[in-house]
C-alpha cells in the first residue's frame, strides 16, 4: 500500500491522495467515474444497467484511484494488470484487440495498463501526474521493466483522425520490428491528408514524451466505438527531461 500527497498552493482541504483501492467498496467507485467517462461522456456502449464499467479483467487487477482530500470523491482512476495476474487470467485485455506475439518473450516483466480516465472537472494534470508517479514507483516497486496499454481515441469521423494520428506518430515513435503489434480488426484508412494538423491525444503525447514506442497500426475497438493504439515502455527508454511528471514526490511503501 502507498499513499502520497499532492501539496499544491492552495488551501490544505484540496490536497488530493493517491493509493491503491483496497474494499470493493473503492474499487466501485472507479467503476463508476469509468462509465460516466466511457459512456456518458464518450459515447462508449457498454451494457450496463447501473451505470458501472466493469469486465472480466478487473477481479485480477490492481486500482489506483485519486481522491480529492476535500470531497472523499474519487476523481481519477488507472487499472494495472500485473504479468502474474495476467497469466492467471490467460491473457490481457491488449490481446482481445492485437496480436502480440513479438512480446511474448517479455510476459513476465510487463504490466498492462488501462481505464485510464479523469473526471472532467479535474482535468488541470495534477490528478495524471499523481496516477503516473503511483503507476512509476508500483513498477520500480514490483522490479517490472516494460509497460504496455491502449491510447484510445473517438471514432465520431469514422477513424479518419485515429488513422491520420498514426501516420503522425509513426514517423518518430514506430517501435522497432521486433516489438510490433498486429491489430484483429485494424481501421480502413490509408494516407490519410492533412497529417501535421492532427491533434495528438494528450495520454498518447505523455506516454510518447516519456519514450514509448507505437507499436503498430491502430485496432477497432466496437464495444467502446474506440481506435486504440498499443503504446510500449521499456522503463529504460524514459526520457530523463519528462522522468518529474512520471515519478513526482517519493512515495512510502
Amino acid at each position: 500500500m502507498f499513499v502520497q500527497e499532492l501539496e499544491q498552493e492552495r488551501p490544505a482541504e484540496h490536497r488530493y491522495h493517491v493509493a491503491f483501492a483496497h474494499t470493493a467498496e473503492e474499487i466501485l467507485e472507479a467503476q463508476r467515474l469509468r462509465y460516466s467517462v466511457f459512456a456518458g461522456e464518450l459515447g462508449a456502449r457498454l451494457n450496463s444497467e447501473c451505470g458501472v464499467d466493469e469486465d472480466v479483467f478487473d477481479p485480477f487487477c490492481k486500482h489506483l484511484i485519486v481522491r480529492d482530500g476535500s470531497t472523499g470523491e474519487v476523481v481519477g482512476t488507472y487499472r494495472i494488470l500485473s504479468p502474474e495476474a495476467a497469466a492467471e487470467v490467460g491473457w490481457s485485455y491488449a490481446e482481445q484487440e492485437f496480436d502480440l506475439s513479438r512480446l511474448a518473450h517479455l510476459r513476465r516483466s510487463i504490466v498492462e495498463v488501462g481505464r485510464s480516465c479523469i473526471h472532467p472537472a479535474y482535468r488541470n494534470g495534477a490528478v495524471i501526474a499523481l496516477l503516473w508517479s503511483g503507476l512509476a514507483h508500483y513498477m520500480l516497486y514490483n522490479r517490472y521493466d516494460y509497460l504496455v496499454g491502449c491510447a484510445s481515441m473517438g471514432m465520431a469521423d469514422g477513424g479518419i483522425a485515429a488513422w491520420a494520428t498514426y501516420q503522425k506518430v509513426s514517423r518518430t515513435s514506430l517501435a522497432p520490428v521486433e516489438y510490433r503489434a498486429f491489430p484483429h480488426t485494424p481501421l480502413p484508412f490509408r494516407d490519410v491528408a492533412g497529417c501535421a494538423d492532427t491533434r495528438v491525444p494528450p495520454l498518447l503525447k505523455g506516454y510518447l514524451r516519456l519514450g514509448a514506442y507505437v507499436c503498430g497500426e491502430p485496432a477497432w475497438d466496437p464495444d467502446f466505438n474506440t481506435a486504440d493504439l498499443l503504446v510500449f515502455l521499456p522503463l529504460a527508454r524514459i526520457d530523463q527531461r519528462y522522468a518529474r511528471h512520471f515519478f513526482g514526490k517519493p512515495v512510502s511503501f
